[in-house]
């Protein structure tokens, strides 16, 4: 079966530091994949060379054998490549229905008043994305009044507008509460299970890592350290001796 993504030695330089000193790796459809480590590890710059806003200095990306290695941010997202942000990037005095089908005409290409009004178009599919993050309810909302968990959920939605063989998961439950970083991440590994939706993310919960991801890369100084099931990652003496220290159970 042909990767979702696969990137083969990725390598990206800040003043002749390697920032990430060849890494590689792959998805598979329906994988949840977490890639963690200390800060300055070079989680940010991979995931900004795997989504085109930063080209490698070496190295080759593709999405499902297809070389998207210097495609722009935009290009990327159209092939089917979706991204959450550490901080949400929503529109405040929109409406949560509103918001969910701005990311939808967006992907059609639409250009609002060409027609008729953007609140017509796309109300179905809008409301069938709300659903399946259990946002349905409070469609009519403004978004500037949203809990911050319920936000995080919002640009869940919006970022499966694109219909996604990839997303791009970045810090996707920082600031939530304990008990809403396990319910997103629960509901996000249901949705790409069920739809065959390769996940990408980092996290520095391990509590989230270890309950929701199939597989952990480690990466530590640019480069990866381990790589395995979340059990064997846990216990590398390597992983706890950089990163994970005294952490037990």
């Amino acid at each position: 079966m042909t990767p979702v993504l696969q990137a083969e030695g990725l390598v990206k330089s800040w003043d002749g530091n390697r920032a990430v000193d060849g890494v590689s790796l792959a998805l598979a459809p329906g994988e949840m994949l977490a890639l963690i480590g200390p800060n300055g590890a070079g989680k940010s710059t991979c995931f900004n060379m795997l989504n085109g806003q930063l080209r490698p200095d070496a190295g080759i990306i593709r999405l499902g054998g297809r070389d998207i290695t210097r495609r722009p941010p935009r290009a990327i997202w159209r092939l089917g490549v979706g991204r959450t942000f550490q901080v949400t990037a929503t529109f405040g005095s929109m409406t949560v229905l509103d918001n969910v089908r701005m990311a939808l005409l967006s992907h059609a290409r639409r250009l609002l008043g060409l027609w008729r009004p953007a609140r017509h178009q796309l109300t179905g599919e809008a409301e069938a994305l709300l659903a399946r993050v259990g946002m349905q309810a409070q469609a009519g909302r403004p978004c500037g009044i949203l809990a911050y968990g319920d936000l995080k959920r919002l640009e869940l939605a919006m970022a499966l507008a694109n219909q996604p063989r990839l997303l791009l998961m970045d810090e996707p439950t920082a600031g939530m509460a304990p008990a809403e970083r396990g319910a997103l991440m629960a509901q996000t590994a249901g949705i790409a299970r069920a739809a065959g939706i390769a996940v990408l993310f980092t996290e520095h919960d391990m509590d989230v890592v270890f309950a929701h991801a199939d597989r952990v890369l480690v990466l530590d100084r640019g480069r990866l350290i381990a790589e395995g099931a979340p059990e064997a990652v846990r216990v590398d003496p390597l992983v706890r001796q950089v990163y994970l220290g005294g952490m037990t159970g």
